[in-house]
């Protein structure tokens, strides 16, 4: 699902949750809800979002700071190591992006571990120190180990229509005024189990 609209004119998770929120708590006029950060169309998990404008822009400085602690889930194709920390240069080329050579594009860092395997894919978590356009996807593609479901980026494995095995799995910020970590977590749904 589209985090915020697009072009397409489908339904956003951000006009649900505001709809969600004018309902909920009857609320007359406009409902303003900050939106944060982002999730690819076709990635599943945790998302925030500020009820406040204040509150947007001190959760936002703590994106932009690398303050957050983002931890995602992720089947990739094949056997991959049991951990690893990847550090490339990814360049954004229209609507995708690839790993540059020499000093070129944005440093992107990122660390997995596996979970589980079996002889033709893997269950890895993924610890993203950088946050840059479709990084996992790009990473892991390019160390050989595709993503499920993610025909852009290699993979040769179908998954669910519109959707790649990979999931924001935990999110951890600071309270933007009590000042206290709050960790959201979510974890996959139920068709991962038959990708093994």
């Amino acid at each position: 699902m589209l985090v915020q609209k697009d072009r397409t004119g489908d339904p956003s998770l951000l006009d649900l949750a505001k709809a969600y929120i004018k309902r909920h708590f009857s609320k007359p006029g406009n409902v303003y809800l900050g939106l944060v950060h982002r999730l690819d169309r076709p990635v599943s998990g945790v998302i925030v979002f500020a009820r406040t404008s204040k509150a947007a822009a001190r959760l936002s400085e703590q994106f932009r700071e690398g303050r957050v602690e983002k931890i995602y889930q992720a089947v990739v194709e094949g056997e991959i190591a049991d951990r690893g920390e990847l550090e490339d240069r990814i360049i954004r080329s229209g609507s995708s992006s690839y790993v540059g050579k020499g000093d070129a594009g944005q440093l992107a860092r990122l660390s997995f571990q596996r979970l589980k395997s079996s002889s033709n894919s893997s269950l890895v978590e993924i610890n993203l120190g950088t946050g840059r356009h479709h990084q996992i996807r790009v990473q892991l593609s390019n160390l050989g180990y595709p993503i499920v479901g993610d025909f852009r980026y290699g993979s040769k494995t179908k998954y669910k229509e519109g959707a790649i095995a990979l999931h924001a799995r935990s999110l951890s910020i600071t309270h933007p005024t009590l000042k206290e970590k709050m960790t959201f977590t979510s974890e996959p749904d139920d068709s991962w189990d038959k990708l093994f």
